[in-house]
């Protein structure tokens, strides 16, 4: 098992055909209406006149895949008052479903909408990062499914050294507020965090 799991995702390689997002929900068997790994399609820019009659554009797409970050100071266990929601050894947040009372607070505080409210089950649920498979030496489903291999997993340290350790693009929030296993190498048309260039163009997915 890892001791900090990480995900990495290469934007260049994502075409945002969201495998990932279908992997996830068969193998965990999700109910409508949670997703665990979602794909934001962000957008944005303009067509423009100048004074010569010409047009010129700056539109921009780009697709990001994002899942629960496992993060270094993860909000949602700060959050939640009863201690269901816990990191563990292997580095993975949790929910302890017999100390869980759905009262939502994690997914109110987490900033990337990790947790998610379960109506059937009255708790909240999230990615385990797959833990079953990582022990039997398999990859976490979204990552085995990308056609693309636009996905990758790993000790983050290892992937830090290989990738670097950006993270900093729109539409996620500042990586200072929960210190997120996540690394990225942006798309060419990604814009910084916090960027009001564009929006997500799909939030009936995310």
């Amino acid at each position: 098992m890892l001791k900090r799991p990480a995900f990495y995702i290469d934007m260049e390689a994502c075409t945002g055909c969201k495998t990932c997002m279908i992997a996830c929900i068969d193998k965990h068997d999700l109910p409508k209406g949670i997703l665990w790994r979602r794909v934001s399609e962000y957008t944005g820019g303009d067509w423009n006149k100048d004074g010569n009659g010409k047009y010129h554009q700056n539109v921009f797409a780009y697709y990001l895949s994002i899942s629960c970050n496992h993060c270094e100071n993860p909000i949602c266990v700060r959050s939640c008052p009863t201690t269901a929601m816990h990191k563990g050894p292997d580095g993975i947040v949790s929910v302890d479903h017999d100390k869980c009372v759905g009262c939502r607070y994690c997914e109110w505080g987490c900033p990337y909408s990790a947790p998610q409210y379960s109506e059937g089950l009255g708790k909240m649920t999230k990615c385990d990062f797959c833990r079953d498979y990582q022990r039997e030496g398999k990859s976490p489903a979204c990552v085995a499914a990308c056609p693309n291999r636009a996905l990758h997993y790993g000790e983050y340290e290892e992937l830090a050294d290989k990738y670097g350790s950006e993270n900093l693009v729109a539409p996620l929030p500042s990586p200072n507020i929960t210190q997120p296993n996540l690394i990225i190498t942006p798309n060419r048309n990604a814009k910084p965090a916090g960027s009001q260039a564009g929006k997500i163009s799909n939030p009936e997915e995310v």
